[in-house]
């Protein structure tokens, strides 16, 4: 870890609180520690209600105080938007605060700053920051707070959370009997792992990171050079985009990948699957099909090889043709589309040597034949679930998956000896040592189709690779171009109007973009 790509980390409770007791152990004072992130959360804060709002749209803004630091970073807020002109109320219903918190509460009743304990006394402000409670909250709320937060959620205001919304769990984004439910959440100095666990999503809406310059050595000591979990960013992924190329280069070079996928039913999963394969690059691409579907096929992609395969009498693939050589492929991707008609083709393909992507029915036929341990196989096996998917292969874990996503994602990892990749709203991808999340996506993706285009794309890049970096990585540029190009789809569009097929134009601009922004990490 070289570069100090703060986007990067993410924390536990522990580890934030050790890097922060080395920073305090160093000298450097807690009171200036605060001065500074509340300083630059104010400067946050001006920001975004500047570039998002209405001028004068927002004069009355109140302040939430826990007893605890994120109290007292949002009392230092208060005063700094009070010296800009805004008219502050000081929601705070607790009589007994930590002693730096005790001592900015006094000095903001000191400028005439009014504060209350009755909820309904901020209901008339524009915007509302919320300092109640922050980092390692374990209790429950419940009783009159509980009610009071829920009364301000009902009212719908903006609301800004400081580092976490209060009621969320650190760790797990778990909600603590009750939580606000912001439009903004600041996050302070590292990214917290349960903002970034999908069942946090609804209540921290858009996130926003305030780096006050920790050193890199205090997060290493803590993190170690290597951490285990971290954030999926453009830095990380650009160093394993195939590009640029040599000049010599030529298809035989560039990764041959097979997709074995689609049934009369679900003629469009190959295709899709095909597009994504496309899309990355690779020299070349072959399709294993039914034959009654093979003519679609060469119509969508003229240029891949298209090999038509003996079918069920509902149209599924029921083998694969005996010519066919399954150590030529540097990859292979199966499931999109089959039906679990096709049990026999997954079978077959569990004894290739090549670095295999199960997903879609694929994985639906292994949950139903109770297979689930791929640590036998000589090459890597890559899963890609959805939460339906995962709690069929794995029912106990799956029980647990709305209590702690990256848990149990990285549990299937280790019981089956394959990387996972849970897709969701934070996609999660685990091998038995590492966890890698995916902030960065949209609502757009949650339309049929997607997740096969994911799958192909994966697997064309792996073969264009072709071992030169680690799978997991290369799994990690496919989760992330996949969501930066429905990212850019959005733009010209809607969330509403990214359906698979249009998704999969937007995957080479993805990967200019990429490219264009880090060049000399390729």
């Amino acid at each position: 870890m070289k570069n100090r790509d703060i986007n990067s980390f993410v924390v536990t409770a522990e580890q934030m609180q050790n890097i922060e007791k080395r920073l305090f152990q160093a000298g450097f004072p807690v009171a200036a520690l605060m001065e500074k992130v509340a300083g630059l959360t104010t400067k946050k804060i001006l920001q975004i209600i500047a570039d998002n709002y209405q001028p004068n749209s927002i004069k009355n803004i109140g302040i939430l105080v826990g007893p605890g630091h994120n109290g007292g970073d949002a009392l230092v807020i208060a005063r700094e938007l009070f010296f800009q002109g805004y008219a502050i109320k000081v929601y705070c219903p607790f009589t007994k605060l930590k002693e730096l918190t005790a001592n900015h509460s006094h000095y903001v009743k000191s400028l005439g700053i009014n504060f209350t304990n009755n909820p309904q006394d901020i209901q008339n402000c524009d915007l509302l920051i919320d300092g109640l409670f922050g980092l390692g909250l374990e209790r429950e709320i419940t009783g009159e707070l509980a009610d009071h937060i829920n009364l301000i959620n009902s009212w719908q205001k903006l609301i800004f959370s400081i580092d976490l919304p209060s009621g969320i769990h650190t760790n797990t984004g778990a909600v603590l009997g009750t939580a606000i439910q912001a439009q903004y959440t600041l996050c302070l100095g590292l990214w917290k792992l349960g903002l970034l666990q999908e069942q946090a999503t609804d209540y921290i809406g858009n996130l926003e990171l305030i780096d006050f310059q920790i050193p890199l050595a205090d997060i290493q000591a803590i993190l170690g050079e290597h951490p285990n979990i971290r954030n999926i960013t453009a830095s990380e992924v650009a160093q394993y985009l195939p590009l640029p190329r040599p000049r010599t280069n030529h298809k035989y070079k560039n990764g041959h990948v097979l997709i074995i996928a689609g049934s009369q039913s679900y003629t469009g999963a190959a295709i899709l699957a095909g597009l994504g394969a496309r899309a990355s690059g690779a020299g070349m691409v072959s399709i294993a099909v039914p034959e009654s579907i093979k003519p679609i096929l060469n119509h969508h992609l003229p240029e891949a090889l298209i090999i038509g395969c003996p079918e069920t009498a509902t149209g599924a693939i029921s083998s694969l043709p005996e010519y066919i050589d399954l150590t030529k492929y540097r990859a292979i991707a199966c499931g999109p589309g089959l039906t679990k008609d096709a049990a026999s083709v997954v079978a077959q393909i569990l004894t290739a040597d090549s670095p295999l992507i199960l997903d879609a029915d694929a994985l639906n036929i292994l949950a139903d034949q109770g297979l689930v341990n791929f640590s036998q196989r000589s090459a890597t096996t890559i899963i890609t679930p959805h939460t339906g998917e995962l709690q069929r292969l794995f029912p106990v874990l799956g029980e647990k998956i709305n209590q702690d996503r990256v848990f149990v994602t990285q549990e299937v990892a280790r019981i089956s000896g394959a990387i996972t990749l849970l897709k969701g709203a934070r996609t999660i991808i685990a091998d038995q040592q590492n966890i890698w999340i995916n902030t960065e996506s949209t609502p757009a993706l949650a339309r049929g189709g997607s997740g096969d285009v994911l799958t192909g794309l994966i697997a064309g890049l792996w073969a264009i690779d072709g071992g030169n970096h680690s799978l997991i990585n290369i799994v990690n540029l496919a989760v992330w171009l996949h969501s930066q190009a429905a990212l850019l789809g959005v733009k010209e569009r809607t969330e509403l109007g990214i359906d698979a097929f249009t998704l999969t134009s937007y995957l080479i601009p993805a990967i200019q973009s990429l490219y264009k922004s880090y060049p000399q990490m390729s």
